[in-house]
């Protein structure tokens, strides 16, 4: 089962997925793992800049490799394929794709063994799906960022709802986390109480698009720690915070220096 329409021929400057088949003195043929399996032709001379000496340097059979497609011959259903055309962006997209593919597939498979439902009815579902997205993964990420009624338009059984929402659940949201550490002192006989209840709240509050946890590092000093879709979002959840942390503790006339640390990417979870 596939989880994306198989188009007979592709165009040409799209992005494709091929399986080296045979290399010959002049090139190398190729089968377009996308495309039914049908045969493309690669060049000698669309494999790298300069003069190869040696074809096997740089593709061998049964390699699976990112091509970009550079002629088609509809009248003949020939297809030219070129390697050293397709740019670092454009390959490492392309790998993100197929491997998101994969994984909508297990998961239709998943759904399908659920929900008792035959391969004709797995289809007409994606059918429906494709409507509304390029790919079946942007459904499952999507439910997982929002929740199943992001859906609700979609015209779905109940089973197969609750089918993709627990798989929804599984789907790991790329995200962002940024964090500091925060020097907190409040000189007063309460002073534990007033920073333990500033950070209580600051940790609570979580959006749908951040997470918020504060851990104690030692006395005066906190770890906060903010995780949400992109750093935009983050940043903008970080800076209130702070905000709030420090308007709060300045009431009861604390000190608060709040230090950033080194950002990174994660997975959000909400």
């Amino acid at each position: 089962m596939v989880t994306t329409e198989m188009r007979r021929l592709p165009e040409e400057g799209d992005i494709v997925i091929a399986t080296i088949r045979q290399l010959t003195g002049h090139g190398a043929y190729v089968v377009l793992d996308e495309y039914n399996d049908m045969t493309g032709f690669l060049h000698i001379s669309e494999i790298a800049t300069g003069w190869i000496r040696n074809i096997e340097r740089y593709v061998r059979p049964r390699q699976k490799s990112v091509f970009k497609v550079i002629r088609v011959n509809k009248t003949r259903a020939e297809v030219d394929l070129s390697l050293k055309q397709v740019s670092g962006e454009e390959r490492k997209a392309k790998l993100i794709e197929v491997k998101k593919n994969e994984k909508a597939s297990a998961s239709m498979n998943i759904i399908k063994e659920k929900t008792k439902i035959n391969d004709a009815q797995v289809k007409e579902i994606e059918d429906k799906i494709l409507q509304k997205y390029d790919y079946i993964y942007d459904l499952f990420e999507e439910v997982a960022r929002k929740g199943i009624s992001v859906i609700s338009d979609i015209d779905l059984s109940p089973e197969v709802l609750k089918a993709i929402d627990e798989e929804s659940n599984k789907v790991q949201i790329p995200g962002v986390e940024i964090r500091g550490i925060a020097e907190i002192a409040v000189k007063k006989p309460n002073g534990i109480d007033i920073i333990k209840s500033t950070l209580g709240a600051a940790e609570s509050s979580k959006s749908t698009t951040s997470t918020v946890s504060v851990a104690y590092i030692g006395a005066p000093r906190y770890r906060i720690v903010v995780e949400a879709e992109n750093f935009k979002n983050a940043e903008k959840a970080m800076n209130s915070l702070v905000e709030k942390i420090r308007s709060n503790l300045e009431k009861h006339h604390g000190t608060f220096n709040f230090l950033r640390e080194e950002s990174k990417k994660t997975h959000f979870q909400k």
